[in-house]
């Protein structure tokens, strides 16, 4: 089964929507893409909430655990896991009220995006939200 993301005229319309990114893997070091990536999204009006159980806030939000841990909703879990991690957390992911899950670039996983698919869900993989959000503007 190949991964076929939505058309850029789609997630340019997911990224309009969307008000609330969480971002499972976001790191607390300014050097590591997620930081840099979730920063230039959060300065673009987006609420961030990190997800990453070893630190206690970045990007001046308090961090959760999970995304179980998470009170709201959610629109889209952009993920900074390795591909092989990609199932564990879709499968996490299927158990919140969110829309959208994307998996950053050169992230990808069969397994994952098959479940998710099959569940309903829109699925974003191998794609940066950064790049896409300032081409879809």
């Amino acid at each position: 089964m190949a991964i076929e993301n939505p058309s850029r005229e789609e997630i340019g319309a997911i990224l309009k929507k969307a008000k609330t990114i969480a971002v499972v893997g976001l790191s607390n070091n300014p050097e590591r893409t997620s930081y840099q990536v979730s920063a230039a999204m959060q300065k673009a009006g987006y609420v961030i909430i990190p997800v990453n159980p070893t630190i206690d806030e970045v990007l001046g939000v308090k961090a959760v655990a999970s995304l179980m841990d998470i009170e709201g909703h959610v629109d889209i879990v952009n993920v900074f896991r390795r591909s092989e991690q990609l199932f564990d957390v879709a499968k996490e992911f299927d158990k919140i009220d969110a829309d959208v899950y994307w998996a950053q670039l050169g992230l990808a996983n069969e397994e994952a995006y098959k479940f998710l698919k099959e569940n309903g869900y829109t699925v974003v993989m191998d794609r940066c939200i950064k790049v896409e959000h300032a081409l879809t503007r």
